[in-house]
């Protein structure tokens, strides 16, 4: 073909290639060009060149279409996608499936770069996958069902001989999962793992158990009696070690610190017993006018918070034989008392029959935060869990 030839036909080809070596083949949208080229010597063939058109793919050439799963109805649809959602973007999680129009629209690319202007992904997002997902809410985790509060009791203990009095401490739970109970002259522990019930200890038939308390490891326990003393024993051995006199009546009310035990009595005082000396008591604490029905320390070992029979919430600082506070605006006896493990400085406790109130104070300045009427009296203790809970 001469020049005059070439510029006729269009195409600049170059010197000894005619038109008619030159052919173009269609394969579903994308063009491929082939040439043949001869020469006198051999023939040479160039190696071919595939340019995808992106406009006219099709994912179901993956194998990603949508399927029903005939194991579990609905289960595989959300999963499927969820996860051609994350691949490919919001643009596919919303297009209808195979069979009923294009999966994608063809003027989006299949594989594409995407910037994410989102901020970190919130852990309380309803998708694992971020809260800006795009995806709807059927393939969330389903919300959990209400808790609901069995109306029997998981276990009936038999408790003969239980005192009936208000004043008294005749129940409690240790670290170490065990139940001690002051039932007479006996104390008993009931470990919750096992169901086994195990005697610890028989005061003799002039005495009588008037309260119990575990150590925060759930180790030993200290048991109050009808006499004044207060006894300390190792309740996995079951065996006494040590007895600490100094009331002139019951021991009704015991606490435990990390290395102080005090005691309340019928006596109206309250006495520090440190089983690192060999003294019965290392210090008195006076200012209660009746009889001292609620200890507790605090959980840094500052502060002791004491009820009593006088309608009196007393704060005492560990350096300090006087009451660093007075509360007074219980009606009624105050023997449930809880610090928060949460906060410091803020104590709960709860009043008797005449108050039947839980009242919130900061040991700070000494205000009462607030209050709640629960109806009936708070007689036994409060617990903190994030809120207070009665029992």
């Amino acid at each position: 073909m001469d020049s005059s030839e070439r510029r006729k036909s269009g195409l600049n080809l170059p010197a000894g290639m005619s038109e008619t070596s030159l052919r173009l083949e269609t394969f579903s949208g994308s063009y491929r060009a082939i040439s043949n080229l001869s020469s006198p010597s051999k023939s040479t063939s160039c190696s071919d060149r595939f340019i995808p058109c992106r406009s006219s793919s099709r994912l179901h050439t993956f194998g990603l279409i949508e399927k029903a799963s005939p194991v579990k109805e609905g289960g595989n649809e959300a999963y499927f996608r969820l996860l051609k959602q994350e691949l490919f973007g919001s643009d596919f999680g919303s297009s209808s499936p195979a069979g009923q129009g294009s999966p994608m629209s063809p003027s989006k690319n299949m594989l594409r770069f995407k910037t994410d202007h989102s901020g970190p992904n919130s852990p309380f997002s309803p998708s694992i996958f971020g809260p800006d997902s795009g995806f709807s809410s059927e393939a969330s985790t389903p919300p959990k069902p209400p808790r609901k509060v069995p109306k029997t009791p998981h276990k009936v203990l038999d408790a003969p001989s239980l005192q009936d009095d208000f004043y008294l401490n005749l129940v409690d739970w240790s670290s170490q999962n065990v139940l001690a109970v002051g039932l007479g002259t006996c104390v008993y522990l009931w470990t919750a793992s096992t169901s086994k019930v195990t005697k610890l200890c028989d005061l003799g038939p002039s005495d009588s158990v008037c309260s119990v308390q575990w150590t925060r490891e759930g180790s030993y326990i200290s048991i109050g009696t009808h006499l004044g003393q207060v006894q300390v024993w190792d309740g996995t051995q079951c065996k006494k070690v040590r007895t600490m006199s100094g009331h002139q009546t019951r021991t009704g009310v015991l606490a435990w610190s990390s290395r102080i035990l005090s005691s309340g009595s019928r006596d109206r005082n309250i006495l520090q017993h440190d089983l690192r000396v060999s003294n019965d008591f290392v210090s008195k604490l006076v200012g209660h006018k009746s009889e001292v029905c609620g200890l507790k320390w605090s959980h840094d070992d500052r502060e002791l918070a004491s009820g009593g029979n006088d309608n009196q919430l007393l704060v005492w600082n560990q350096h300090s034989q006087q009451p660093v506070l007075k509360l007074t605006e219980h009606t009624a006896a105050v023997k449930a008392i809880a610090w928060s493990p949460h906060q410091s400085g803020l104590l709960a406790s709860g009043g008797g029959t005449a108050d039947r109130c839980i009242r919130f104070w900061s040991t700070t300045n000494g205000n009462q935060l607030n209050h709640v009427d629960t109806g009936s009296q708070v007689w036994f203790q409060l617990l903190w869990h994030g809120i207070v809970l009665v029992q």
